[in-house]
């Protein structure tokens, strides 16, 4: 009994272990699938137009290059990261430190960039820049020793999945991109989301039946119901034929209903960004009007001390010119009051003109006694002849 439990408990552990393993096997094979429909919807853009940040066709690229990179990646949390987190970034900057002129010093240095998944969304932006994504992805493939510690077994990193990546990589260097590496994207809070949306087609009437012979025998059943010739005519006679059409259509069915679910899914995850888009729209128009209201205020009470300033200037300058007027005619007032009748102007008791006595009392004031003849002896002016005086003549 115990012996049979334990060998249920096992089959049980190695068919959860086969179907885990079958699991990954998928995501490597979808991740890759829709990695080449997304490097052909960018170059199919590029013949129309440039490509830069607001190209939706690269967001979802990036965001698949990005899920690509981190498939089956080894532990969230590491200590040697600068914000805990330890994503992609770690490995690139490792394994593709022996590319020449590689970027990645460059993108270390960056002052607005400090998480490592905003690293590992610049230092894509920057290689397809550069040209030279599949050159760094090839370069880190080799170094097998430094991927195989940074991705679990079953990751698309170590199988021949990463082969093909690189070659569908190379068409990228054909793409001339113009990138900014700043805004919301790359703050490194951003979720990854991939809109599968552009590579899903939906066909009718019976393509959901993928064999030839499935669809005639279809049409020709529904060509026998409507005849009325053979009305107990049997559509199919073989019971294993019927089994294998029904688990055909079952399996038909299982991959519509799972679209059929993500789209459910996505029209959730739109209405619910279109409401949160509504409330922030509502919450800006609000502070728009407070702003508006705000604003009126201001000018109101700006006009308010302009007026002022105003009255205040032209009262000052009405008073200056009231003062000045008052000062001239107390001035003309008093000068007008001090003047009689016969007399000059000027200061009252002093005559206004130079008088001649005082210059003629100084000439009179000289002694009579002498001459004009006097004046003109050695004692005041001196004579301009060369002779020489008596008192040194010979005698």
């Amino acid at each position: 009994m115990e012996a049979s439990c334990i060998q249920s408990a096992m089959a049980l552990g190695l068919s959860s272990k086969k179907a885990s393993s079958r699991n990954i096997a998928v995501e490597r094979k979808n991740l890759i699938t829709v990695c080449r429909f997304s490097v052909k919807t960018l170059l199919e853009k590029y013949t129309t137009e440039p490509i830069d940040d607001s190209s939706e066709e690269f967001i979802n690229f990036a965001a698949i290059l990005e899920q690509i990179l981190s498939h089956r990646f080894k532990g969230p949390v590491s200590w040697f990261s600068s914000d805990g987190q330890r994503g992609f970034w770690d490995y690139i900057r490792l394994a593709c430190s022996k590319v020449p002129n590689n970027c990645v010093s460059s993108i270390e240095n960056m002052e607005n960039i400090s998480t490592s998944r905003a690293k590992g969304r610049a230092w894509i932006r920057v290689a397809l820049m550069e040209k030279r994504m599949s050159e760094y992805i090839t370069t880190a493939l080799r170094d097998t020793r430094t991927t195989r510690r940074f991705y679990d077994d079953g990751a698309i990193m170590l199988r021949e999945e990463s082969t093909v990546l690189t070659g569908m990589l190379i068409g990228l260097s054909a793409i001339d991109f113009s990138f900014c590496l700043k805004g919301e994207v790359m703050d490194g809070k951003t979720p990854v989301v991939i809109d599968y949306t552009p590579y899903l087609k939906f066909t009718q009437s019976y393509d959901y039946l993928s064999d030839e012979e499935d669809r005639r025998s279809v049409e020709s059943s529904t060509s026998e119901e409507s005849s009325p010739e053979h009305p107990y005519q049997l559509l199919v006679t073989d019971e294993d034929s019927w089994y294998n059409k029904w688990r055909k259509m079952e399996q038909k069915f299982r991959i519509v209903y799972a679209q059929k679910g993500y789209l459910e899914e996505l029209v959730r995850l739109r209405e619910s960004q279109l409401k949160d888009l509504e409330a922030e729209n509502k919450r800006l128009q609000m502070r728009l009007e407070e702003v508006k209201v705000q604003n009126q205020l201001e000018k109101r009470e700006l006009e308010g001390v302009i007026l002022e300033l105003q009255e205040q200037l032209h009262s000052f300058m009405s008073t200056d010119q009231l003062s000045a007027e008052n000062s001239l005619s107390s001035d003309s007032q008093r000068l007008g009051e001090g003047k009689q009748e016969g007399e000059p102007w000027g200061p009252l008791g002093k005559d206004p003109t130079p008088s001649m006595l005082g210059l003629c009392g100084s000439l009179a004031s000289l002694p009579s006694c002498r001459s004009l003849a006097s004046l003109k002896s050695n004692e005041c002016l001196v004579s301009d002849s060369n002779e020489a005086s008596p008192a040194h003549s010979p005698s």
